[in-house]
Formats: structure tokens, sequence, C-alpha cells
């Protein structure tokens, strides 16, 4: 019952809420109504209205930025171990300390492991360094002594050749003596024949017996056949046996030649492989102990030393926090850090600088060499004063990442003397002195608007607003400086209303307002003005487009345009040209050739499909109200907008 009830109550509650919500959210869109039917009318009620009393006196074109107080010279202490590593020992912050006395330790425990490993691998290395070295000297001696034996087997060869070949070599004698053989067979054929013929004249007169005379006709035939077979060795020599014996030791020849060939090719290539083990293997060797010195080295680094006497600041106390890589708690053991972060600084000299950040519209302002006014929150009620000392060339890159559409330039402020109460880290406020003045007219920067292209200011005269030009000098985004056109007591009002087109809010950030001239400080910042600008401090300088206050005029647009979007924001305006700029538009138009035209056609369809569904959706009510040629109020879209249009 209990669970009931409280969800009755809570659903009760919820009704009342929407319905109050709902109320309000009518209220709110009714005030807005009458709002806009106020300022489309022309005028704003002056009862109540917000104005301010031209003044005249002193007026400090200054720069504000907040910033920290660091060291002008320092040693800065890395971690240069790779990776991630841990603080085993961290000397505590603000010791006075001596040089090479320990500043830090960090947990190298890996790498004695990993120092041990590649020992051996260093060893194995080595080892296989000087095998692929003797291989290389076995290989050379092999390969040599295999060309040695190619080269005497194909110099026998040719000999053999040569032998066979030359006039009276082994085939003339080959030839020689088988002519020989004939002729000793046809010789002893003849003397057969003789002795047969004598032994049948004997073997008749039964001298000799027949087996006698069988005996010779034995030896006739037997005579017969050698001087055959000496013939036929003859003609098996010139026919077959030369041609054969020479086609075979021209081979060998040959043969001996390409095995000659091949024993070198061979040698080559075997020694070649050698030389490229042993220098891979010199290369691996080489490696390995150049790694076993990295760790080594690493191991060194492990520990840092102060390489000067000094102060201990630790890096992260200047730095604060922040986003990415700057979001680190503070040193302390145990504590994680990357490669390359900055640990500790040790300031090297006494003097302090003011580190700050110049956003890019004040670096119109901004230059080397400009005093400035520096106060330190931890030391209440004292100034110190600077001079800009350097401006960044590049916008600040961890701002652009934390946000790409901030764009500030890292300042640094050289302050005067060397006050020990700075402190490295301290937070401070730095006031860049652009120009002083010492009797001038201002009045708020926001009271002054650009109507046409020129400086405007709405004078309450008589319970009305009367519209006057006015001529500005330079502003510290709080008050500007008036040169004509407004009077000392004049009351101008600081909510000026809105006309067709061609508004705009000369700035609404908040600045310095006017400075005490008569502060001792300023005594200082008035020499320094003396030696940067030629000028006598407190003189007014006249701005004009080519002085160079018109540049630093030129910077203020964009705080205007600024107002005029948060004023267009609030639903003051309807986002339609007037019927004037309508009627330019239309004579620029007929004056277009037709190539021109269809370029610009082109154009705005292109710009109107940049629009969203809700720009176009609040653009066809305006049409359809007949408030598009009206000329009253500006809407989302400026004229800064469709400049850059």
């Amino acid at each position: 019952m209990a669970a009931i009830s409280n969800n009755k109550i809570i659903g009760v509650d919820r009704s009342k809420f929407f319905k109050v919500i709902g109320v309000f959210v009518i209220v709110v869109i009714g005030l807005i109504v009458v709002l806009l039917k106020v300022v489309r009318g022309g005028e704003a009620p002056l009862t109540g209205m917000a104005t301010f009393v031209a003044k005249r006196g002193p007026l400090t074109i200054s720069v504000p930025e907040a910033g920290t107080i660091k060291a002008s010279q320092q040693e800065t202490i890395k971690n240069e171990m790779e990776g991630r590593t841990s603080i085993i020992y961290l000397i505590p912050e603000g010791t006075r300390v001596k040089k090479d006395e320990l500043l830090v330790k960090l947990d190298a425990s890996t790498l004695q492991d990993l120092k041990i490993d590649q020992e051996i691998k260093v060893m194995n290395a080595e080892a296989a360094y000087i095998n692929a070295k003797e291989t290389l000297d076995i290989v050379k001696n092999q390969s040599q002594s295999d060309i040695d034996t190619a080269t005497l087997t194909f110099d026998f060869a040719k000999l053999d050749l040569t032998k066979y070949t030359d006039p009276n070599g082994q085939y003339r004698n080959e030839l020689v003596t088988a002519q020989n053989d004939i002729r000793v067979a046809d010789e002893e054929k003849t003397r057969a024949d003789e002795t047969l013929i004598w032994s049948q004249r004997l073997f008749q007169e039964k001298y000799i017996s027949q087996t006698e005379l069988q005996a010779d006709n034995l030896a006739v035939t037997r005579s017969k056949a050698k001087l055959e077979v000496a013939q036929n060795s003859l003609e098996l020599l010139e026919k077959f046996s030369h041609k054969r014996q020479l086609a075979l030791l021209d081979s060998n020849v040959k043969q001996a030649q390409m095995a000659l060939e091949r024993a070198q090719a061979k040698a080559r290539a075997t020694i070649a492989q050698a030389e490229a083990t042993l220098k891979a293997a010199e290369q691996e060797y080489e490696r390995q102990k150049g790694k076993l010195a990295k760790i080594g080295d690493q191991l060194t680094k492990a520990e840092r030393k102060a390489p000067v006497d000094g102060m201990v600041i630790y890096a992260t106390s200047v730095r604060g926090g922040g986003f990415g890589r700057e979001n680190r708690q503070p040193l302390d053991e145990g504590v994680e850090v990357f490669e390359r972060q900055d640990l500790i600084y040790l300031p090297t000299t006494a003097s302090a600088m003011a580190e700050v950040d110049v956003h890019e519209s004040s670096l119109e302002k901004v230059k080397i060499g400009l005093p400035a006014i520096v106060t330190v929150d931890a030391l209440p009620g004292k100034k110190f004063v600077g001079t800009v000392g350097r401006i960044a060339p590049l916008p600040n890159p961890q701002s652009m990442w934390m946000n790409p559409d901030l764009k500030v330039y890292t300042t640094e402020i050289h302050l005067e003397g060397n006050d020990p109460a700075l402190r490295s880290g301290m937070s401070c406020k730095a006031d860049i002195i652009v120009e002083q003045y010492q009797d001038v007219v201002y009045i708020p920067v926001h009271a002054v608007l650009r109507v046409g292209g020129k400086h405007t200011v709405y004078v309450v005269k008589d319970g009305k607003l009367e519209e006057r030009t006015v001529e500005i000098g330079m502003d510290n985004n709080r008050m500007v400086k008036i040169t004509s056109g407004l009077n000392e007591g004049e009351v101008v009002s600081l909510t000026p209303p809105l006309k067709a087109s061609t508004v705009e809010a000369i700035s609404q950030m908040p600045g310095a307002g006017s400075s005490d001239a008569n502060d001792t400080t300023m005594e200082k910042i008035n020499e320094k003005l003396k030696a940067i600008n030629g000028t006598k401090t407190g003189m007014p300088i006249d701005v004009t487009a080519g002085s160079p206050q018109g540049g630093r005029e030129r910077g203020m647009e964009a705080g205007r345009d600024e107002a005029g979007r948060q004023r267009t924001a609030a639903g003051e305006g309807t986002g339609m040209p007037s019927q004037e700029q309508m009627e330019q538009m239309k004579r620029r138009f007929e004056n277009m050739t037709p190539e021109e035209r269809q370029k610009e056609m082109e154009k705005m369809k292109e710009r109107l499909q940049g629009l969203t569904p809700e720009e176009r959706e609040k653009i066809r009510q305006q049409r359809s109200r007949g408030e598009g040629s009206s000329g009253q109020g500006r809407g989302p879209r400026s004229e800064q907008q469709e400049r850059n249009q």
C-alpha cells in the first residue's frame, strides 16, 4: 500500500510539474512576441533603459590574460625510458639539490631480465658469426682446390689432343707402324712364296719330305693372312680409328674446359653464399650487441640525476591538469609515467617569467617589447612589471586539440627583478599594455554599433534616442576611446535599437577598465611605451586606416559580429534582406552578363541547399507574413556572414 501511494504521489507530482512547465513556456513565448513587437516598432521605451554617461579621464588599452609563473631559464628532466614505467624513488618537491644528486629512479626490473636474455642472444649471435667466418675460409679453400683440379684436367686434355694431332705425334706413329707392318708382312709373304717354290722342287727330287713341304705351304698362307691384316689395320686406322680418337680427344678438351668453368662458377656461388651468410651473421651479431647496449643505456636512464644545482619543481605542479596526455596525476612514487614526459624542472636563474596564452583576436595588439603588469594570486597587493619577450609563431597545439575552434598563442612575459616570492607554478594574471591615454573620452564598448559601415552610438537627448556617428580609437574589450562625435557628460544607451542588416557590436568580451595613472607601476609602463611607440605617454593617437591602430580596430570586428549574433539568437531579426538591398541586388543582377547570371544563380542555389530545414521554414513563414521587405532586423545571417558568403 505504501508503494502504491508513493507511485500515485509521484504521478501527481509529475503531472503538476508538466503543467507548470507548459504555463511557463507559454508565458515566455508571449514575452518574446511582445519584445519582438517593441523592437520592430523602431523605438524602445526609455523608461528603465540602461545608459552610460561619457567620461573623460585616463584609459589604459590592455589585453588581459591568465597564465602561470615559470623560471626564465630552467633545465628539464624528462623520462627517457621507452614505453611506460613507474617511479620507485622521487626526491621531495622543493628540495635544493646539488649537481649529480639523484632526482628520480624508475622501475627497471623488466630491463634487468631483458638484459640477461639479450646477453644470451649476443653470445649465440657471436658463435654464429665465428662459424660463418670459418666456413667462408673452408669454402674458399675447397673452391680453389676444385678449380685447380679442373684446370689440370683441362690442361691434360689439351696436351693429349696436341700429342695426337702433332705431325710427329701419336697418330703419325700409329700410321707409320701400320705401314711398316704391311711392308714386313709383304716381305714375309714374298720370302714364304720363294721358299715354297724351292721346297716344291726339292720335294720332286726327293730331298725333303711331304711334311716339310706342307710346312712351307702353311708359312705362305700365314704370311698372306698377316699381310691382309696389316693392310686392313692401316685402312681402319685411316678411316675410323683416327677420326674417333681425334673426336674423343677434342671432346675431352671441351668437357674439361666446361668442367673448369663449372668449378669456377660453383666456387664463386659458394663463396658468395658463404660471404652473405657471414655478413648476415655479422649484422645479426652487431644488432644483438646494439640491443644489449640500448638496454644498458636504458638502465642508466632509469636513474636521473641533477645536471645543475637548483630547486626541484615537479612538472605536474607547473602544468596542472588538462586533457589528453596533460591529464596526469601529480608525481609520486608508484605513479606511471610515459616516455619523453617532463618530470622535473630545475630553474637555473632567479629571474621569472609569466607564460600566458593570447587569443588570436588580440594578436594585432600584442607585440614583442610591449610592457605588461603581472599580478600573482598568491601575492595579493603586489604588481610586477614585465616585457613581452616572445610570441609563439603557431597556435598552441594542446588548446587546438581540446577545442579546434580555439586558437591561442603562447606568449612569454619576462619579469623585472628577482623577487624570491615568485615560484614556478603560481597562477597569475597579466595585463599587456598596448596604449595608455591620460585624458580621453570613453564609453562602454558595447554601446557602439556599426550602422551602414560607420561607428554609431545612440545618445539620449530630450527623452529620445538620437543616432550619432562617432570616430573611435582602440578599446580594451570593455571601454573604447571616442576620438570625435561625442563629448564628456553626454548620455549614451547601452541597449541601442537594432536596425536592418547594418548593425554590428564592437565587442562583448569582458576586459580591464581604466587604470590608475598615478600608480607607481604605471610610471615604468609609461617609459616602456615611450620607447616602443615613440610618442609621449598620455597623448591621444588618431585612429586612421593607415595607422597601426587601424589593424587593431579591425581586430575588434570579431567581437562585434559575436554581439550581433547573440542579439539575433534572441529573436531580434527576420533573416531577410531589406528593401534597399533587394533593389541593389536587382540592379546588379540586371547589369550582369548571361554567364555571370548563371554563376550567381548557382551560388544562390548552393546557398539555399546549405540551409537547415528550420532555416528554410523560418524564411518561408517570414515571406508569407511579408516581413522580408520591412527592413527591420537582421536575423540569423548578419552582414559579416553575408560578406563571408
